[in-house]
């Protein structure tokens, strides 16, 4: 939280000494250009305090979508296996490995435990080279983050517009709550505080 905090200030003392004029030109027009987008809603709106969209360039602010999207995926999944492993459960075989962030070291010392690093690593790999636009089989997304490829759908398709829409925006703040949320439960995990239920601290 010290770290978050830190952040913050140097955010606003590098605003403090920006050009005022400029300041205000620059977010009107991000303003302008993105004020609609998926995202941009209240309180916030658009929310850009490093000014990393106030050019107002549609390719720019697709990548930054898709990297928010990814890792707001990847936070979610985190944070389901912290709570579920902080919870005790785990797969056959898995008992005696800790929680939390001793879970690494202690994969490490044994040989079964390194072969499911790299079977991890495996998944990892296979799963990013799938995790892309397939444009070389002339699949096009429908949208930044669409990496379905034709080979998933759920009932996607089945959909009309308006709730596409709202499932988007469901998936998009659960993500920027879960990453939010991971970097709050690591941090406080490396501090010795506990906020979990009963006063669990993971790793112990």
């Amino acid at each position: 939280m010290k770290t978050c905090a830190a952040l913050l200030a140097l955010i606003g003392s590098a605003a403090a000494f920006a050009p005022a004029q400029e300041a205000r030109s620059s977010t009107a027009l991000s303003e302008k250009a993105f004020a609609d987008a998926l995202g941009a809603q209240a309180p916030l709106g658009v929310f850009d305090p490093l000014g990393l969209i106030e050019d107002g360039n549609q390719e720019r602010f697709d990548l930054l979508r898709m990297y928010e999207l990814k890792h707001g995926r990847v936070c979610m999944l985190a944070v389901t296996g912290y709570l579920i492993t902080a919870a005790g459960i785990r797969f056959p075989g898995a008992e005696g490995i800790p929680d939390g962030l001793k879970a690494f070291p202690a994969l490490f010392e044994t040989a079964n435990g390194q072969q499911v690093l790299l079977q991890m690593l495996a998944f990892f790999t296979v799963a990013e080279i799938a995790n892309r636009e397939a444009s070389w089989a002339g699949i096009t997304a429908e949208f930044v983050g669409d990496h379905r490829n034709g080979a998933l759908d759920f009932g996607w398709d089945k959909y009309d517009d308006a709730t596409k829409m709202k499932k988007r925006s469901i998936e998009l703040n659960n993500g920027r709550a879960a990453m939010m949320g991971i970097w709050g439960l690591v941090t406080h995990e490396m501090m010795g505080n506990s906020i979990l239920p009963g006063g669990y601290l993971p790793g112990q």
